[in-house]
């Protein structure tokens, strides 16, 4: 019995049917690589697929940037801030705005 994917996620088949590569090379090599995707305000991935000719989206991505947080690090970090660990978006904002203060510092 074949199922019917749903209608909204018709535009992930082909993303699901992708394979991803990585690429283990030198260090200098990798670098380079980031430091011209930073450059172009795009990905690594589709700055690699740039220099291979390959198509990109051509979607704007939002700028974000991630961490992954265990649920030590939750405990660690609602201790710092005077939370609980259930308050993950107070821990959330918190953090970034550590950020923001730890760079603004930096730059001045």
């Amino acid at each position: 019995m074949t199922r019917k994917i749903p209608e909204k996620w018709q535009s992930s088949v082909k993303a699901a049917k992708a394979t991803q590569v990585a690429f283990d090379m030198d260090e200098k090599i990798q670098m380079a690589i980031r430091r011209s995707a930073l450059e172009a305000g795009i990905s690594p991935s589709d700055q690699i697929r740039t220099m291979l000719g390959l198509t990109t989206n051509k979607r704007p991505k939002r700028p974000r940037l991630t961490v992954s947080l265990s649920p030590d690090d939750y405990i660690v970090l609602a201790e710092k801030y005077n939370l609980t660990t259930e308050q993950q978006l107070e821990i959330k904002k918190k953090l970034m705005e550590e950020l923001v203060h730890t760079v603004t510092i930096k730059q001045t």
